[in-house]
């Protein structure tokens, strides 16, 4: 018989902190650090679709699996064209001294 003392942890048990999917993954769980309170609300997201380059294309992929490969916390291509379209907006809003308006005027 197994006393309490050397009891092995029950990971589905409620009031347990640890989280085996997080230490797994390295990441924190859905519900946060160590499972408490809900998630965080997420910003709703759209599919959309676009033509581009092949070339541009690639060039994103490969840079996608070189910041995986380097540990760079990011989490899909989503999240790393997200920021890269981001970025690309707050340029636009600079006017004339915005290097994407340059880059679009040839």
């Amino acid at each position: 018989m197994v006393d309490q003392k050397n009891k092995p942890p029950d990971f589905f048990e409620e009031a347990h902190p640890f989280d085996p999917v997080a230490a797994a993954t390295g990441r924190e769980s859905p519900a946060g650090p160590a499972g408490k309170g809900p998630p965080p609300p997420e910003e709703p997201k759209k599919k959309v679709g676009f033509y581009l380059p092949v070339a541009l294309v690639d060039r994103f992929d490969r840079k996608f699996y070189e910041l995986k490969l380097a540990g760079r916390p990011v989490e899909n291509k989503s999240a790393l064209l997200e920021a890269a379209l981001e970025l690309a907006l707050d340029d636009l809003e600079n006017g004339d001294d915005s290097a994407v308006l340059r880059i679009l005027s040839g």
